[in-house]
């Protein structure tokens, strides 16, 4: 993932950065640029992602549209186009996980009493039953976030946004080791929170 992920910063427009950074600035206009330049590249990441996923979740389009309505209604704070990326990813796994639940509570009552791994750590592409096992690892990453929101933060970055170690360490202001050492703790906590 973080290999595919790269790959598609790497083809966006390097202006967007710019673009951002004059959108911070209250540049409407850059705001609009920068979200075109974006668009293919976010839908194409959210196809390859949550695409296929069967009946009940949501379209690759509707994911990246709600999305980016998030986007645009919180403090646009971008340092790069690769930052913006993994907010970007970020939020759609937020949009997804918050159908889920609604879809979840309209069906069961809300209850997800089910067995879950952290295989969606390794591969964080929901597919069928895993869709429950997502909902219950965001829960994990909630509590986790009460506790220490850094080392939420680093799993989450990793696993669902795809950036490197060293591109946390720089967004977080922290060491690659310390970024190393939230990894490790982090998934021990949630192997327990989970277990």
């Amino acid at each position: 993932m973080e290999d595919e992920l790269s790959s598609v910063t790497r083809r966006i427009n390097p202006q967007v950065t710019q673009l951002l950074h004059a959108w911070q600035q209250g540049d409407l206009l850059a705001r609009d640029r920068a979200l075109e330049a974006m668009y293919a590249e976010l839908l194409a990441l959210a196809r390859q992602r949550y695409a296929g996923q069967g009946q009940g979740t949501m379209q690759p389009v509707a994911l990246v549209n709600e999305s980016l309505l998030r986007i645009i209604s919180s403090s646009p704070d971008y340092k790069d186009r690769s930052h913006f990326v993994a907010v970007a990813m970020l939020k759609m796994r937020s949009v997804l996980i918050d159908h889920l639940r609604a879809q979840s509570s309209q069906k069961r009552g809300g209850g997800h009493d089910q067995r879950v791994t952290l295989s969606l750590l390794t591969d964080p592409t929901p597919q069928g039953d895993s869709l429950a096992e997502l909902m219950t690892l965001q829960q994990g990453l909630d509590r986790l976030g009460e506790l220490d929101r850094r080392m939420a933060s680093v799993l989450e970055l990793t696993y669902f946004a795809g950036m490197s170690r060293q591109e946390i360490a720089v967004l977080l202001d922290v060491s690659v080791p310390t970024v190393d050492r939230d990894l490790r703790f982090g998934r021990a906590w949630l192997n327990e929170f989970i277990g």
